[in-house]
């Protein structure tokens, strides 16, 4: 999409507590993950199933973490 390389790897595979509200960073984390999984070719459902999984967190909290790094232009959107 944005023509990045990062690789799936390289994001924290530990799992969120669902308690503790997730910091701006950790978000951006996560936002970053889900750019590089589509841009991996996968649909934005596989990447946000992955991402979801990945990160011990719900759907719902990826689209609002989704929503929320497009609606603030989130690198790497802004770069």
């Amino acid at each position: 999409m944005f023509g990045r390389s990062l690789c799936f790897k390289e994001f924290g595979m530990s799992q969120d507590q669902g308690d503790e509200p997730l910091t701006e960073p950790r978000r951006k984390e996560i936002f970053l993950a889900l750019v590089d999984a589509q841009d991996h070719e996968m649909t934005v459902a596989q990447s946000r199933k992955l991402i979801a999984e990945r990160f011990g967190l719900l759907d719902g909290q990826i689209r609002d973490i989704e929503r929320e790094g497009l609606d603030n232009q989130w690198p790497p959107l802004s770069e």
